[in-house]
């Protein structure tokens, strides 16, 4: 694990390499169950926001190579990136995926990693940053990236609120727009456990699936050093149902207006039959992570041997039928 002073001894520039992705890249060793199938690369440390679950928040006190429950080595950029050309080549990759923190000149940085990368690899390339004109977005998609991603993270202002303290208009408005000029091309994150509804949840959802956003999924996690460090993950029998919501939702298989929630918000039907239920939700991917293809963020979530809230791979009947059961518990019939 690299300790802060460590950092110091790394040539600049410098990219922090998710673990998982280092052991993949060949920049480390690690015995790892599932590995993944994105190159994860972070620019930056601490951010000038201070979300209220974010380790490299403002405030935050997490140890500075960190981002959830992941640690992020930094590796020197040639290094890195020349890593991600072979294992793209390789065919150990299918994308590179850059998560940036806001930090003075972020912007620039990322165009320049951005150029470096595309002109040794084509191997897609994705961006989660946070943008704030539909002029920055345009300038990354013009450099070659594959896919910008505009966190969210809260499903509705009530929540954005306590957790980000900024204006929830001017995301959502610039992600309807990218959305509209840039189709295909435009994602976010949603974070379920936030203390919002499952209704306020799923009523984003549609939103965001209506106008054609790409949505990764995450369960809140707590992470030591940051605000809300000591609130808990959410019930994984409501996660199974958000991301069932997501499936239909992202499918056409129903909308909203057919559903049912009882009075704390929580889904007790889809308006569809149990056995019809069954169907949709029979392959499984209802319940792998979801996000931009080819990304599988294993243990982004959860440690290795438990039941994980995003399978990062096809899951095994019996883990179907698991994930379904616990969909159908406290459902009624549609």
């Amino acid at each position: 694990m690299l300790r802060d002073s460590e950092a110091l001894s790394i040539p600049r520039p410098a990219l922090g390499v998710s673990a998982g992705t280092a052991a993949v890249l060949g920049l480390r060793r690690l015995r790892q169950q599932d590995a993944p199938t994105t190159a994860y690369l972070m620019l930056g440390d601490r951010c000038s926001h201070d979300c209220a679950f974010c380790a490299q928040a403002r405030h935050s006190s997490a140890r500075l190579h960190y981002l959830s429950r992941v640690v992020w080595p930094l590796y020197p950029q040639e290094q890195a990136l020349q890593a991600v050309k072979y294992s793209y080549g390789q065919g150990k990759i299918v994308r590179c995926c850059l998560q940036v923190t806001a930090f003075p000149g972020f912007l620039d940085r990322t165009l320049g990693v951005v150029q470096q990368l595309r002109s040794i690899s084509p191997v897609p390339v994705c961006a989660s940053v946070a943008l704030k004109s539909l002029d920055e977005v345009r300038g990354l998609l013009q450099e070659g990236v594959e896919r910008v991603t505009l966190a969210l993270d809260a499903a509705c202002e009530r929540i954005f609120q306590q957790v980000k303290r900024d204006r929830w208009q001017n995301r959502v408005e610039l992600l309807r727009i990218a959305a509209r000029q840039f189709p295909g091309r435009i994602g976010t994150h949603l974070i379920v456990g936030l203390g919002e509804t499952e209704r306020e949840m799923v009523g984003m959802l549609q939103e965001l699936a209506q106008c054609g956003i790409t949505v990764g999924l995450f369960a809140f996690t707590p992470v030591p050093g940051t605000l809300w460090a000591g609130r808990m993950a959410p019930p994984l029998a409501s996660y199974r149902r958000v991301q069932t919501a997501l499936y239909l939702l992202s499918g056409s298989a129903c909308r909203t207006r057919d559903w049912a929630f009882s009075e704390a918000g929580q889904i007790v039907s889809y308006g569809l039959g149990h056995q019809e239920l069954r169907q949709l939700l029979g392959d499984g991917r209802a319940f792998q992570t979801s996000g931009c293809p080819g990304c599988n963020r294993p243990y982004y979530n959860e440690r290795p041997g438990r039941v994980p809230y995003n399978y990062p791979r096809e899951l095994r009947p019996e883990e179907i039928e698991a994930a379904i059961a616990l969909v159908l518990q406290e459902l009624v019939t549609g």
